[in-house]
């Protein structure tokens, strides 16, 4: 499993994210406090609370994917 720290503050970037995301035939979750939800899905991402960073768990060892992810990970 991989896990990021990413930030989606515009609503271009929940789009560009899911898009990438949506690519890729593992299980990817979005956490943000105590909630969990997909993040493939457009609508889950707009539930959580985007002013914080959200925490990324890809079901993958794909070592790809943080590339893929680098305009939106937290430093």
């Amino acid at each position: 499993m991989k896990q990021f720290e990413i930030k989606l503050p515009l609503i271009n970037d929940i789009k560009e994210f899911v898009n990438i995301m949506s690519r890729h035939s593992y299980a990817v979750e979005a956490v943000s406090g105590r909630y969990k939800v997909d993040a493939k899905s457009i609508m889950g991402l707009f539930s959580l609370d985007l002013s914080k960073p959200i925490k990324i768990n890809a079901y993958t060892n794909d070592d790809k994917l943080k590339e893929e992810l680098s305009r939106f990970l937290v430093a």
